[in-house]
């Protein structure tokens, strides 16, 4: 905004230049016309002069008092003393007429006469009343200003208005925000803000949908199985028997707790404002810890590997206090990076066939330097027109083992826990032949 104030206090100023720049060239030409009116009082200054030559010179005072005084002309005599001002006296030394302006607004032209030093001076006066050229200089002026700043303002309420009818349609639940706002105007950083705005509710709005579709699905199920195995319960008549029946409601119970569990998690992260707890944190103990807590859950065939790298252009950590991003000080969040990585792997598991392979690296980049996050895995990829809806909520692709598992958060989960420390996460081709997760962000984030 204050860029847009700056354009506006130039474009007066140059205006007012170039404004006053041609009414002075304007008040030139009207000066030589105004010239004439001072041939009067400069004849009559040469009448009264050649008149004076004819009167001796002790006499010229007296003659000059009592000339005025019958003619009723303002005409005095001077002595070279009386009058000050440098580039009078210099052109009367010339012999040239000069006029000054008295306090009172009426004009002097004086002259020196051609005998001697004193100087005759014609007293008279001149209208103050502005004319009609004076009068049109004075508003060309003033409306070359106004017509400057209504060329500034106009295409900024023009964009207002267009940004206000979106805005109006966008509030009457049309969901859409097709604000025609050009890449220069002064409201373009105003307009992408609304519509950065009107995205994140219409993936809120879209969020909460999937989300009471998803509870309604993934709640009723189980509670349909609690139901059934209450019945069965209340017949049987062998303890055993009804053992199993509350075995399988506790079963159908954690389902529900961890369903509603993974739902709160992402309803935190979809929250307009996440406070997160930033510090620096050894990725040299975290990543192993929660690749060995997340291995037991793996099929005993499955190879998890874990591998930590530091990238070109970075240095290890030196113990110096120095800037220098390295793995044991990494600036994130370090329980949503565990989440992420328990997420991750979890996904890597029930798609992999032998392998998983977690790398974390620190690249160096133009803009600066990012940490790194790689889940591998040599299962069957994913297809490129999935790789970005596997981040939504409640999305969940076919499972290779014909199983469902899951709930189709944590996914969506990493996206948000990402972004919020400006990241991104992407799907790539795993060189192990599967999909790859590629996480990053960026290194000693100021929070």
């Amino acid at each position: 905004m204050a860029r847009h104030f700056l354009t506006l206090y130039l474009l007066i100023v140059a205006t007012l230049a170039a404004a006053t720049w041609g009414q002075e060239r304007l008040w030139e030409i009207y000066g030589r016309r105004s010239a004439a009116e001072d041939a009067v009082p400069a004849a009559a200054l040469a009448l009264f002069e050649e008149q004076l030559r004819a009167v001796p010179v002790a006499d010229r005072r007296p003659f000059t008092t009592a000339l005025a005084a019958n003619s009723g002309v303002n005409l005095e005599l001077f002595e070279p003393a009386d009058i000050a001002g440098r580039d009078t006296l210099e052109r009367l030394a010339r012999g040239e007429a000069a006029f000054m302006r008295a306090a009172d607004g009426e004009t002097w032209i004086l002259k020196r006469l051609r005998d001697e030093p004193r100087v005759i001076a014609f007293r008279y006066s001149i209208s103050e009343e502005r004319s009609g050229i004076e009068w049109a200089l004075a508003f060309g002026l003033y409306a070359a200003i106004g017509l400057a700043i209504m060329a500034w303002l106009w295409p900024l309420t023009r964009d207002l208005r267009r940004l206000e009818r979106s805005t109006t349609t966008f509030g009457d639940r049309n969901w859409v925000f097709d604000a025609d706002i050009k890449p220069g105007s002064q409201v373009r950083p105003l307009a992408e803000a609304f519509r950065r705005m009107a995205e994140r509710i219409d993936s809120l709005i879209g969020s909460h949908q999937d989300m009471s579709n998803a509870v309604s699905h993934e709640i009723k199920t189980p509670l349909a199985r609690m139901r059934f195995e209450i019945e069965m319960a209340r017949t049987a008549r062998d303890g055993e028997i009804v053992a199993k029946h509350l075995n399988n409601i506790d079963t159908d119970i954690a389902e529900l707790n961890a369903f509603v569990t993974a739902a709160l998690d992402y309803a935190i992260l979809e929250r307009a404002e996440v406070a997160l707890n930033v510090g620096e944190h050894d990725f040299t103990l975290i990543l192993p810890a929660v690749t060995d807590s997340v291995r037991r859950a793996a099929p005993p065939s499955l190879a998890l590997l874990c591998e930590l790298t530091i990238g070109k252009g970075d240095t290890s950590d030196k113990g110096d206090g120095s800037n220098n991003p390295s793995v044991t000080r990494v600036h994130c969040d370090a329980h949503l990076m565990e989440t992420v990585l328990r997420n991750l792997l979890y996904n890597a598991i029930r798609y992999a066939r032998t392998r998983i392979r977690v790398a974390f690296a620190i690249e160096a980049a133009g803009t600066g330097a990012s940490y790194v996050l790689h889940v591998d895995d040599d299962g069957p990829g994913i297809p490129e027109a999935d790789r970005e809806r596997v981040f939504g909520s409640f999305v969940q692709l076919a499972q290779p083992r014909g199983t469902k598992t899951g709930y189709g958060l944590g996914l969506a989960i990493v996206r948000r826990a990402v972004e919020w420390h400006a990241g991104t996460a992407a799907v790539l081709t795993s060189p192990l032949g599967g999909a790859r997760f590629e996480i990053r962000w960026p290194a000693q984030r100021a929070r």
